[in-house]
């Protein structure tokens, strides 16, 4: 069947990439039309962190939930002085005015650090302070810059600082990492087969397989709502495996072409053997990815369908296309010109230069790929062929000689190369999942010197405070209240806790968070609450950690609040608390993926187990398959601990600093590793 598709694309070498042109024009205008379906939520189960934020959406309109932003500022003088304060009182009030639509009353919460009540939010030494903008839940990433722009159309002029912090006012940027691997993909291609044309074929597929996926993904974006990165993550993962592939069908081809096969001859056999495998190994990373959709989560499945219909279509490209381009190219793939070696050297600089945001080099060096090429017609050099190395003797070749000695010294090559696995794999047992936040972003950027000025001013917590929340019986005390917020304060690892906030009432402008948390202060700022509104609905706690978000510390912190303390507290009591906001959003997920990961592992591991014994009909063979992953997967994941927890040579890779591994890369490591492994 195979090299009958082989030589079927062969003989139909026109159709088949117009038909793959035609078909990517047309479905992809049809998905501009209908559009595509991103979140940017991870949708818990029903997790305490959920539990909480979703009293605060009942009951408070969603204001505290942490969707919002910081503005911080950093004054020369005591910003508590009138004088000082009184232009920037004046800018938060317009920024509490801003509305973007006529049908929202209120698109924008400030709560501002100079309004009666806010000195919580000024430092110590009045530097520093900073105010909350708080958005309703439903509005959009470009709501949220909008609404950025407009506050920062709105900053005045003065000797006061105004920065713009937290996670929904974070710069933004779009990755250029699969310019970069472009790049050097063409670079090594270049090497490997000394031909442009071969060089370009395998990088032409993996483009046209990543957009029919794209495409693809979009559709399937209004069945399962991918996270709004699952794109790039697609197009990564789409090059890896296209140029894979298609190395891997050229290489054969160009074998058979050397061994005297003619063109459709050498097509059917390279789609017979390599191509085999490519659908096997691409079987593999589908089902590998597709196995993520255990793990029970929308963010997660959304995540594998999309990644999963990217390396589909890249296989299919393979399987297809590419056999046809071949035979389009034909003897040409050995013939290499000097313009277009000079040419594919522009324009690799040119993608390395898009990569690392060099727009003037990028555009020069693209400008002189296009000059070399109508130089050419003028200049008889160019055009001539660049001179070939006669093919070396297979048994004179590196990689003859290292099977050869692999094979004479079987148990010294296992044994040794089991230990150097074992010896990488070590920094594993170390792992800290977890999210990357504002205090992750490259010092020189506003988001990090906002996060930095707070941390300065109000403590290493004031970065990603906790929010308690709970749901109110109809005779709730005072009394009960007050003991929660002391439990709160007494814990070693809080700084400080706000006052019991009630529902039911207005409190922009004066909220719990603004109040100084003393025993007196808070019951009577309690006391005055509940003479407005006798029977509250629920209740919330701002509780500040003493360590930062991405501290271990502080994901002991949450969970002995809600293991111990919160317990003790409302024993007796008809109190059900729940520790919520942003930095407990991130420790129910990696929690909840770190429980359900075992699932995965296991359900990839058996379904890959049934099908290699199917394919060599062995035992022995998918079970040394599997031990051999699991190895080299180990070791993969001790490398990315090293590197980024624990920070050796991360200076190679341009990070500052370490930075925790975020908790869904494990699963996605895996599905990808285990899937590429395979068709080896």
């Amino acid at each position: 069947m195979f090299a009958r598709l082989g030589r079927w694309c062969h003989d139909h070498k026109v159709l088949v990439p117009v038909a793959w042109l035609v078909t990517l024009i047309l479905l992809g205008g049809v998905l501009s039309g209908i559009g595509t379906v991103t979140k940017t939520d991870f949708d818990l189960p029903d997790v305490e962190s959920k539990t909480a934020g979703n009293i605060l959406q009942d009951n408070f309109g969603g204001f505290g939930s942490g969707f919002g932003g910081r503005i911080v500022f950093h004054g020369r003088g005591d910003l508590r002085d009138r004088s000082v304060n009184a232009p920037l009182q004046k800018f938060l009030e317009s920024v509490d005015k801003i509305d973007l639509t006529a049908d929202r009353v209120d698109d924008v919460r400030v709560t501002s650090p100079f309004a009666p009540g806010g000195s919580r939010q000024i430092s110590k030494d009045g530097t520093i302070a900073y105010a909350m903008v708080e958005f309703p839940p439903e509005f959009s990433m470009e709501d949220v810059q909008e609404v950025k722009k407009q506050i920062e159309e709105r900053i005045p002029e003065g000797d006061t600082e105004v920065l713009l912090g937290g996670q929904m006012f974070a710069e933004q940027s779009v990755p250029n990492s699969e310019v970069l691997g472009l790049a050097f993909a063409m670079v090594i291609l270049l090497l490997a087969f000394g031909s442009v044309l071969a060089m370009g074929l395998p990088i032409g597929v993996a483009l046209f397989g990543i957009g029919a996926g794209t495409i693809l993904a979009g559709f399937l974006s209004h069945l399962v709502s991918p996270p709004d990165f699952a794109s790039a993550l697609g197009m990564m993962i789409g090059l890896g495996v296209g140029i894979d592939y298609a190395l891997f069908i050229v290489t054969r081809f160009r074998e058979n072409l050397h061994r005297g096969h003619s063109i459709r001859d050498s097509t059917g056999i390279a789609i017979d053997t390599a191509g085999r495998a490519v659908l096997f190994a691409g079987t593999t990373v589908v089902i590998s990815l597709l196995g993520m959709v255990i793990m029970g989560m929308s963010f997660v499945t959304g995540l594998a369908v999309n990644a999963a219909a990217v390396v589909a279509a890249t296989m299919a490209a393979s399987l297809t296309l590419l056999p046809a381009l071949m035979a389009l190219a034909g003897p040409r793939l050995e013939v290499t010109r000097w313009r277009g070696l000079v040419a594919a050297g522009f324009v690799a600089v040119s993608l390395v230069s898009v990569g690392v945001k060099a727009p003037s080099v990028a555009f020069v060096s693209l400008a002189l790929a296009v000059l070399t090429i109508l130089v050419s017609f003028l200049a008889r050099p160019l055009r001539g062929e660049v001179p070939r190395r006669a093919p070396r003797p297979l048994r004179e070749t590196f990689a003859y000689k290292w099977s050869r000695a692999i094979q004479h010294h079987p148990w010294r090559s296992a044994v040794g190369g089991t230990l150097v696995l074992i010896v990488l794999a070590i920094p594993l047992f170390g792992m800290h999942l977890g999210f990357s936040d504002e205090g992750n972003f490259p010092k020189n950027t506003e988001t990090r010197q906002a996060y930095d000025l707070l941390a300065k001013g109000f403590g290493p917590g004031s970065n990603g405070p906790l929010i308690v929340t709970a749901m109110l019986p109809k005779d709730a005390k005072a009394d009960e209240l007050l003991g929660v917020a002391a439990a709160l304060r007494a814990d070693p690892g809080v700084a400080s806790v706000s006052p019991p906030v009630l529902s039911g009432l207005d409190l922009a402008g004066s909220s719990a968070a603004d109040v100084t948390p003393t025993e007196e202060q808070m019951r009577a700022f309690l006391e005055s609450q509940l003479a407005a509104n006798p029977r509250p609905k629920a209740v919330l706690f701002q509780v500040v950690p003493k360590t930062s978000p991405q501290d271990q510390a502080t994901t002991r912190l949450v969970h002995r609040l809600r293991d111990d303390v919160l317990p003790a507290a409302t024993k007796g009591t008809s109190i059900d608390a729940s520790v919520g906001g942003f930095v407990a959003v991130a420790v129910d997920f990696s929690d909840y993926i770190a429980a359900r990961l075992p699932f995965f592992l296991a359900a990839v591991l058996g379904l890959s187990f049934v099908l290699l014994m199917v394919v060599f009909r062995s035992l022995l063979v998918p079970l040394k398959a599997v031990v051999m992953n699991l190895l080299s997967i180990g070791a993969a994941y001790g490398v990315v601990v090293a590197v980024f927890q624990w920070g050796w040579g991360r200076s190679l890779i341009g990070l500052d600093e370490a930075v925790p591994i975020a908790s869904f890369v494990p699963m996605m490591m895996f599905a990808i590793l285990f899937g590429l492994s395979m068709d080896y």
